[in-house]
């Protein structure tokens, strides 16, 4: 019986110990997972906040969207420019007669006014290109290289943008505002490919429509339902979704946001990051050519994750 009694003792004692070295196991490898936990988010943290600094970098450049002053449509004929009033096509800002512009047909040559370089160089005018031109647009540069023009092509037509790093929507940046996001915004999709040559009519917020390149959707998931978005292939290392959610207007820029993501792996895997989702250049400028979210990608989702609309200077700011 004492035998007994000793045999069972240290049987519950060895089941003790073990319970004890199983818990001890187990808050260790919570301690583990905590640990890893918390190496991700701060390893998330800090790859968004990089990736929003960058962005700022990009728009605040001196020639970067917030540098737009104007975008002027450039008919047949002939037009002189400059911030004087006595221009045919007058500048916010920039020389009182930048020069002579001389539209005939798709041609455009150009006649300097002021001390200016063309590509570079100094130049008194010369035929300007457009950036539908495979060598890119001609750059007009003046007032010192703070301002510089380009020609165009929209749906058939030529215009000249202008940029002025110099520009009250540059120097009065306000600043970009965030949806909460998450790391829960990064998720694997699947790319389905369409036929070879498809292509998508996107309507831009100048009313012209472009059929560009839509080599396939991306699929994703969130919170159990399936989700499609048509991709738009402009020729770079990445893809382009344009896209509107239920948080358009209402909160975020009402046309719409843009996302780049990878191009798919020959298994057809990617993975896209809502939190970088960001506005067109329309959100910080009028004289941008946007293109819209076609049907196809307005979400029936809210994507609080990414950029907030814009918020403008006010006079008084």
């Amino acid at each position: 019986m004492v035998f007994t009694r000793t045999l069972r003792g240290a049987l519950v004692g060895l089941s003790l110990l073990a319970a004890l070295t199983a818990c001890q196991r187990d808050t260790e490898m919570s301690a583990e997972a905590k640990a890893a936990q918390a190496r991700a988010e701060a390893a998330f943290l800090q790859d968004q906040q990089a990736w929003r600094k960058q962005r700022v970098e990009a728009l605040t450049q001196p020639d970067g969207w917030t540098s737009l002053i104007g975008l002027h449509w450039l008919d047949n004929g002939v037009r002189r420019v400059g911030s004087g009033r006595d221009n045919g096509i007058q500048l916010m800002q920039g020389p009182a007669h930048l020069g002579l512009f001389t539209v005939k047909k798709d041609r455009v040559s150009f006649t300097a006014d002021t001390a200016l370089t063309l590509d570079g160089q100094p130049a008194r005018g010369g035929v300007l290109r457009s950036d539908a031109d495979p060598m890119g647009a001609s750059v007009i540069a003046f007032d010192e290289g703070k301002g510089l023009a380009v020609v165009i092509k929209r749906g058939g037509r030529l215009a000249l943008r202008v940029r002025h790093a110099d520009a009250e929507s540059r120097l009065r940046f306000t600043g970009l505002n965030y949806w909460p996001g998450g790391r829960d915004w990064q998720m694997p999709a699947r790319f389905i490919a369409h036929p070879p040559g498809t292509t998508l009519p996107i309507v831009n917020i100048i009313g012209v429509t472009d059929n560009v390149p839509n080599p396939g959707k991306v699929e994703f998931q969130r919170d159990g339902k399936l989700y499609h978005l048509e991709a738009l292939d402009e020729g770079g290392a990445t893809l382009l979704l344009v896209f509107a959610d239920r948080t358009s207007g209402h909160g975020s820029y009402g046309a719409g946001r843009f996302l780049d993501v990878p191009k798919p792996d020959t298994k057809g895997h990617l993975r896209i990051d809502f939190n970088q989702a960001y506005n067109p250049p329309c959100a910080f400028t009028p004289f941008a050519t946007c293109p819209l979210p076609p049907p196809e990608n307005r979400l029936d989702l809210r994507v609080e994750a990414g950029e907030k609309d814009y918020i403008k200077p006010t006079k008084e700011s």
